[in-house]
């Protein structure tokens, strides 16, 4: 009887324990939610207009960022970032966490309070590793060929490029200070005027700084940003003055005219591409717009497998050479 008793006893004891649990773990996911509303609105509160390059427009009676803005700079949206920021009961992914910490412009351990908060593990270098371009891409790119592919990020830093691409900006891309990288801009703002490969410079770097002058808006305040813009205006005036301009543009289709020292002109088509898995990177492929480019780039794609077959048959002479030199005939 007392055994039974017992068990009874103990059985209700089990059932409360795991009751007691379960709410205590129902309401610290309910602190957390509270604690993540607050954290939301006091970071908001303290981002300006300004601070992310907008108007401050008339009478805001909020002293910082209006949500709408907010979820608009994240690319979220609104009702999505209303709720997270009420502290709702909704899931939010590691990528959309970044856009909002980069739109509040918190600092590290910021957004690992964030992060924890919103009960998503942290990973410090998932920016970084997001554009890392694994092979799958760079296959993709290759694949493409003769058809010219590239992977930007939102910087214009180059990220992945195939022999096509290679061959239609046929001048140096130097790394810049800030990103230790490729980046197609600063080449192209800094060679001289009749080694750009751009036929229509004037109209065709415009567009590129109000693309990326669009992005910025994500990014304002974080040093790669800050370092890569201050640094190519102090290259080149004609950014600074496009820049100051305060244009803006999303990625999108363009025709753009490209010149090239062998066979001449070629009209091109670029396209870009997102890639799931690296927030804020495209692929561009550029496609040639007329029946001239397309047998000009078919001509370009010719003339560099020629010039490897020569190189390959060199290195195989150079090798004969060399067992020659070595073994000398008696």
């Amino acid at each position: 009887m007392e055994s039974v008793t017992t068990g009874d006893v103990t059985m209700a004891m089990t059932g409360t324990t795991r009751t007691t649990q379960t709410t205590n773990s129902t309401r610290t996911t309910q602190r957390r939610r509270s604690e993540l509303a607050a954290f939301l609105r006091g970071r908001r509160a303290r981002v300006t207009p300004a601070d992310v390059g907008m108007a401050p427009g008339l009478r805001r009676r909020t002293p910082g960022l209006r949500r709408e803005e907010v979820a608009q700079l994240s690319g979220v949206g609104i009702t999505w970032y209303t709720w997270l920021e009420q502290g709702r009961p909704i899931n939010a992914s590691a990528q959309v966490l970044d856009a909002v910490a980069r739109t509040l412009r918190l600092d590290q351990p910021e957004r690992e309070h964030l992060y924890h908060l919103a009960e998503v593990p942290y990973a410090p270098d998932r920016e970084r590793a997001a554009e890392v371009v694994g092979a799958e891409i760079q296959g993709i790119i290759d694949a493409l060929d003769p058809r010219p592919a590239v992977v930007y990020n939102a910087r214009y830093d180059i990220l992945a490029t195939n022999p096509a691409y290679e061959d239609l900006f046929s001048i140096p891309v130097p790394e810049t200070m800030a990103s230790r990288v490729p980046n197609v801009l600063w080449s192209l703002f800094t060679v001289p005027e009749p080694e750009c490969p751009l036929v229509f410079r004037d109209t065709e770097l415009p567009i590129m700084v109000a693309t990326l002058r669009g992005a910025y808006g994500r990014h304002v305040g974080e040093p790669v940003w800050e370092e890569f813009v201050r640094v190519l205006s102090e290259a080149s005036p004609r950014f600074t003055e496009l820049w100051e301009s305060g244009d803006v543009i999303p990625p999108g289709r363009r025709v753009k005219t490209f010149r090239h020292e062998t066979i001449g002109e070629l009209r091109m088509t670029s396209v870009s591409l997102s890639v799931n898995g690296m927030p804020e990177c495209r692929i561009v492929v550029y496609t040639p717009d007329d029946d001239e480019s397309s047998r000009r780039t078919t001509e370009l794609w010719e003339l560099r497998r020629s010039r490897s077959q020569d190189q390959k048959r060199g290195q195989g002479q150079d090798r004969d050479l060399n067992r020659e030199a070595e073994n000398p005939a008696p």
